[in-house]
């Protein structure tokens, strides 16, 4: 007789760990969640969980206090012990997503948390599999095609999450011939492709928003550099499905939008003018940008505009970009499916309607 499908997750409460939970819960109507989530001030891991689990779900999601950082990912003995004995699958998904992390801060997260999961994943006595949810931005400043089957090719990283990633990574690779795994590399992930809805307005949001406001309108970077953004609902739709798939064992999928369904920054842009009746950005080379212009700009401005300067730095590279995401391993696991990413033109006014009818995350927005 087969074991209850259970299955672990790390990095729940955050903006795909949310999409990915209501998804597992209405595709594997027998199977129950064990989330690791930590406690915060003020706001216990289940008081945490119970905000992204319906209240007819709960009887199928347990709640472990806990923190990937952390020796044994925070977890008493007892606890552990048990989830080796009954976790099924595990999900990680848990990650720092900042840039401005020290080096050692990341590796701490990224690293170290993995290798914490990895290593409950040896124990875990009825594994049958362990999906690790890595990024495609582990291809740091390459500028051709990224393969999946490709990691460490003498590239640099732009900041210390995309080289942290691309160490946990490796160290899940490292694993593959003794686990059930496969890693799954998103790009950038923005709101639902059907309506919108996104609970975080950072990556692509927040230079949208600027330039939506008129606040800035000049992009240090080239017109056809690419944008590769996926919706949340096919990376929560295939980390669901591929978790169950025997033979995405041992792959790398990227689920990116790749050449078929990406954009560049100038379409996306044309879009955004349009749709916010601004006119179109103007292009500067990022090189002399960043070397004599911004110096210049920074003495001079002050207010909001200075703060638009600041916090614009994070964001440098990704007008830049020019390497595309082979999705070869993706199309043909989920591709006779049917769940192949919509190209990235087709849903870009839903995303930027929930932008105005949400006042960019400040107002809650009614279901329609």
């Amino acid at each position: 007789m087969n074991n209850p499908e259970l299955i672990l997750i790390t990095g729940a409460t955050g903006f795909l760990g949310t999409q990915l939970v209501g998804e597992l819960l209405a595709r594997q109507p027998d199977a129950s969640l064990a989330l690791l989530i930590r406690d915060r001030a003020g706001q216990p891991g289940q008081q945490r969980a119970d905000r992204i689990v319906p209240e007819e779900f709960r009887s199928r999601v347990e709640v472990f206090s806990g923190d990937v950082s952390l020796p044994n990912c925070g977890l008493d003995q007892k606890a552990w012990d048990r989830l080796s004995g009954d976790v099924t699958r595990v999900i990680h998904s848990a990650a720092t997503v900042r840039f401005d992390h020290t080096l050692e801060e990341a590796r701490n997260i990224n690293v170290e948390g993995t290798r914490r999961l990895l290593d409950f994943a040896a124990g875990a006595r009825n594994l049958k599999s362990m999906a690790y949810v890595g990024t495609a931005y582990v291809a740091g400043e390459r500028s051709d095609l990224v393969r999946e089957d490709e990691l460490n090719v003498g590239q640099g990283f732009r900041n210390t999450y995309e080289q942290s990633k691309s160490e946990a990574e490796a160290l899940v690779r490292s694993r593959l011939g003794s686990l059930p795994g496969v890693i799954l590399r998103p790009s950038i992930i923005v709101g639902d492709s059907r309506t919108g809805v996104t609970s975080s307005f950072k990556m692509m949001y927040w230079p949208l928003k600027i330039y939506a406001r008129r606040l800035w309108r000049t992009v240090p970077g080239y017109p056809d550099a690419v944008l590769d953004i996926v919706p949340v609902d096919y990376v929560a739709s295939a980390v669901a499905r591929l978790t169950f798939d025997e033979s995405a064992l041992g792959s790398c999928v990227h689920l990116c939008a790749g050449p078929r369904a990406s954009a560049t920054i100038s379409e996306i842009a044309k879009r955004a003018a349009e749709y916010f009746h601004v006119r179109e950005p103007r292009y500067v080379d990022p090189n002399l940008f960043f070397a004599a212009i911004r110096p210049i700009l920074f003495i001079a401005l002050w207010g909001r505009k200075r703060r638009i300067l600041r916090d614009g730095r994070a964001y440098r590279d990704y007008f830049t970009m020019k390497m595309q995401f082979d999705t070869a391993n993706a199309e043909r696991l989920l591709g006779p499916v049917g769940l192949t990413p919509p190209p990235v033109l087709d849903y870009l006014d839903r995303l930027f309607h929930y932008c105005v009818a949400s006042d960019w995350g400040r107002k809650p927005v009614t279901a329609e």
